[in-house]
């Protein structure tokens, strides 16, 4: 009598052992999600910040050779702006 219950109790603490690992699996696949979603967040807004960067470089460097200021001119060498190279934009842009 005891035999007939004893594989009816192991597959419902088996099911249950599942169940659990199940939930800690749901769990950590939620927090990679969120990671990877705000990473990829992050990836875009640099893009973004980027053109927006080029832009801002590109039209310091344009002010710097139309009104002639040399500390402008200077700042910008010191960052790796070359302006003779650059012809008044932004480098990288085409």
């Amino acid at each position: 009598m005891l035999k007939g219950r004893i594989l009816p109790i192991v597959l419902s603490c088996l099911v249950l052992l599942l169940v659990l690992v199940n939930i800690l699996l749901m769990m950590g696949n939620q927090s990679v999600q969120t990671e990877v979603s705000d990473r990829g967040q992050f990836i875009s807004q640099a893009f973004q910040l980027g053109d927006l960067s080029r832009q801002v470089v590109g039209a310091m460097a344009n002010m710097a050779l139309k009104t002639n200021d040399e500390q402008l001119k200077k700042l910008l060498m010191a960052n790796g702006i070359d302006l003779d190279a650059a012809g008044g934009t932004a480098p990288g842009s085409k």
